[in-house]
């Protein structure tokens, strides 16, 4: 059975930095893209990065520069680093999956598995 489990996340202060984690598991072979959304409040969700099985990424290019995606496919985890947290990067941080390649994609409709996601909070 796959699962997703996202970690890392808090409550930080302005220009503090995080590391989120989305750990994998039930996946007969790492041949799987893992993205990042992000829903903040009142908002609709937004995808953040597609990475494929070798690490290459696609960033949203609003955001291109602003994230850094890291997977290790040895620990089945996937990371995303936020450098200096700003209070609209206020968000539930969901990881998702899809097997296969097939293209990078930031459309939620194309991942059919879902971790919980992990709060992040930017206030002083």
């Amino acid at each position: 059975q796959v699962g997703l489990v996202e970690s890392g996340g808090g409550l930080v202060q302005p220009g503090e930095s995080l590391r989120l984690s989305c750990e994998a598991s039930g996946f007969t072979s790492n041949y799987y893209r893992i993205a990042w959304f992000r829903q903040g409040p009142g908002k609709g969700r937004e995808g953040i990065s597609s990475t494929e099985i070798d690490g290459n990424t696609y960033y949203r290019p609003s955001l291109r520069g602003r994230f850094a995606v890291t997977r290790d496919n040895a620990a089945n985890t996937v990371y995303l680093q936020i450098p200096s947290l700003k209070p609209e990067d206020t968000a539930l941080y969901l990881c998702a999956a899809r097997i296969g390649t097939g293209g990078h994609s930031l459309s939620s409709s194309d991942y059919p598995y879902w971790g919980q996601g992990t709060q992040v909070t930017v206030s002083s």
